[in-house]
């Protein structure tokens, strides 16, 4: 049986939806607003398109679209739940830049 604790991953949570992931670790507000974008291909993980069922897990690339700016973020650890304080700690900011869009 491949349960959590038999791969010795602890109560750590190894994979995430990625709608969840987005809203707990508050790089969107809303997990609606996370599940659209991820709908609208506006999120790649590892740069693969993914939609909102998609599963993260930790060092995952994600790069997010938000209007004119891609945000690239590594995925640093996975949570239900996350306090403001510690949803920072979800992820590493790699690289925020401005596209322009003609």
């Amino acid at each position: 049986r491949d349960s959590v604790a038999s791969r010795g991953l602890g109560d750590v949570y190894k994979r995430q939806r990625l709608d969840k992931y987005l809203k707990v670790s508050r790089l969107v507000k809303r997990r609606t607003l996370a599940k659209e974008i991820s709908e609208q291909g506006r999120v790649t993980v590892n740069g693969n398109v993914a939609k909102a069922g998609t599963d993260i897990k930790e060092n995952d690339e994600l790069i997010i679209r938000f209007g004119q700016k891609l945000v690239t973020v590594k995925v640093t650890g996975l949570s239900d739940h996350a306090t403001k304080e510690n949803a920072k700690g979800m992820y590493d900011l790699i690289k925020e830049e401005r596209i322009n869009e003609e």
